[in-house]
């Protein structure tokens, strides 16, 4: 699933710092005039991908590698690269505020260790976010920011927390940090079932120790698997199926699914980098409105399709805009409407889903029935850009239904990532000693 070359050709370059924060406000049309979701009055910090503020949008954090695909890369590096991890976010409103943010090391399960940060950091642990710009050119003002993290001493996973004023969470994000200590094997495997090999997509892979001084690796190096660097659906708890103790390797290969993934499909996608003229899949923009009003082309179920090939972007977007070019702060925003053809309900709430929402089943997202029209529809706010997305289904006590709507094909290009964990013997933290990804049905 990899961007058409020629859609990232006028993607933003590097912000500039502009001096000095002032203070907040409150942008026309934005989500904080509205009636905000409850879980924004809940201030507790998450240890998770979060937003806490309704007026905070546009988050993304990748790899800066100074290419035009940098925003589609995953916060994670190896220990000691030059090239950081990169936060940005935009803060609705025509006043900002003085932003700090800091790193949180935690164990494999995303909890907080219990080291200092002197322990993992050679600085203080507040950063002044002073790399900032005001947008331009739109009917929705913002201030958008920019933050390299700094780097860290030692492997694991961290949680970056930006902060108001009085040390209210704003944003967080997940980003790891790896050391190549063994030697990682994944491939593709052989999904053993019926029906599952048309469906399901499955990933074998093996650890080599032998250059690491390992105790008990069996049972002390722990595994998670994840499909396009999703945490929400990701394998934790995999045991070895073979341990050879004599070659130092371990084995992992299943037979009840355990390493398998659903396919699902290429992602839908709509194109709004213009605002003057529709752009794909776009049915109509209404440029009087503020903000502007664009309504998307109505979608159809596709479970029961058959898989169409073509390129896309594994669910990440990019911003940008077309007229003025720097998407970072000369795109606009602009109340985006979905529209999804259903013959009869869903067997839960259906929701948009995918890097605009963090994975997650967020309120802003959530579609409304309407049995006369046969037809989902969907209101919320969004930065002008090329977008992926699916539609999910909740259902209690489940994980999201992708394939609901979306169908699942073995013939799908996914990326997937393997992350080594062990915690070495007397230390008090689990450190990310091996990582290896790779493109299942490259195009490439």
């Amino acid at each position: 699933m990899r961007f058409l070359p020629h859609c990232l050709l006028l993607l933003a370059t590097a912000c500039v710092p502009l001096g000095t924060p002032i203070i907040t406000g409150t942008a026309p049309g934005s989500s904080a005039q509205q009636a905000a979701p409850e879980y924004f009055a809940d201030k507790t910090l998450r240890y998770k991908d979060y937003v806490y503020s309704p007026d905070v949008k546009s988050v993304q954090c990748y790899v800066a590698t100074g290419t035009q695909t940098e925003v589609f890369l995953p916060p994670v590096v190896p220990l000691g690269q030059g090239q950081p991890v990169v936060l940005e976010f935009d803060v609705l409103g025509s006043q900002t505020q003085r932003l700090t943010a800091k790193l949180i090391h935690c164990d494999m399960g995303w909890q907080p260790s219990v080291l200092t940060d002197m322990q993992f950091l050679n600085e203080i642990n507040e950063f002044l976010l002073t790399d900032y710009r005001t947008s331009v050119g739109g009917k929705v003002p913002y201030y958008h920011y920019r933050l390299p993290v700094p780097r860290v001493k030692i492997s694991g996973n961290y949680l970056l927390v930006v902060q108001a004023p009085g040390g209210v969470p704003l944003v967080s994000r997940r980003l790891v940090v790896y050391e190549n200590q063994v030697q990682v094997g994944l491939r593709p495997g052989i999904v053993v079932g019926g029906q599952e090999r048309y469906t399901l997509q499955q990933l074998d892979f093996v650890i080599n120790y032998s250059g690491a001084n390992l105790v008990n690796p069996a049972a002390e190096v722990k595994v998670v698997l994840r499909q396009n660097f999703r945490w929400d659906n990701a394998r934790y708890g995999l045991a070895p199926t073979f341990v050879r103790d004599a070659e130092q390797r371990l084995d992992y290969q299943y037979f009840n699914f355990e390493n398998t993934f659903p396919g699902l499909s290429e992602y839908r996608f709509f194109d709004t980098r213009s605002l003057l003229a529709p752009g794909l899949a776009v049915q109509s923009i209404d440029a009087r409105a503020t903000p502007r009003a664009v309504t998307l082309l109505p979608e159809t179920p596709r479970g029961t399709l058959a898989y169409n090939q073509y390129v896309d972007t594994n669910g990440q977007r990019v911003f940008e805009s077309r007229e003025y070019g720097d998407g970072r702060s000369n795109a606009d925003y602009a109340n985006i409407t979905f529209q999804l053809a259903a013959p009869a309900p869903a067997p839960g709430p259906v929701y948009v889903l995918g890097a605009l929402t963090d994975w997650q089943l967020k309120d802003e997202f959530r579609m409304t029935y309407d049995e006369v029209t046969q037809r989902y529809t969907g209101h919320t706010l969004l930065k002008q850009g090329y977008y992926n997305y699916s539609f999910a289904v909740a259902e209690r006590g489940k994980a999201p239904n992708e394939a609901f709507f979306e169908g699942t094909h073995t013939e799908t290009e996914n990326q997937y990532d393997l992350l080594v964990y062990y915690r070495p013997p007397g230390t008090r933290t689990d450190l990310l000693i091996g990582y290896q990804q790779i493109d299942m049905n490259s195009r490439q």
